[in-house]
């Protein structure tokens, strides 16, 4: 999935390490790192769409590959990742006020 085509209400959920999240993600996204996700799977909404993604689409895929083989059929990566997103001219922020980039 591209960075344009994210459905309007899908869950993003941001697999990216806390410096990465802190430096700008998508409004509205979940942060989740990656390596916190089999401990935390719960939290991974099994229905309506979610869109995993990472700096630039490895680590997401690597996700949603895991959660498709523990049971979550609704899942997506997006390509590119936050690179792609940004390059898309979607929005990126920060929690802190500070000029968001992507890292």
């Amino acid at each position: 999935m591209t960075a344009t085509e994210v459905p309007d209400g899908a869950y993003l959920l941001d697999v990216r390490e806390q410096d990465e999240w802190d430096a700008g993600h998508a409004p509205g996204a979940h942060h989740l790192p990656m390596q916190e996700i089999p401990v935390r799977i719960a939290e991974v909404p099994a229905d309506g769409d979610v869109v995993v993604v990472c700096r630039v689409g490895g680590r997401s895929s690597q996700v949603v590959n895991y959660l498709l083989q523990n049971g979550w059929d609704n899942v997506r990566n997006l390509s590119g990742g936050m690179k792609a997103w940004e390059a898309a001219a979607r929005e990126v922020v920060t929690d802190d006020g500070n000029p968001a980039r992507v890292v």
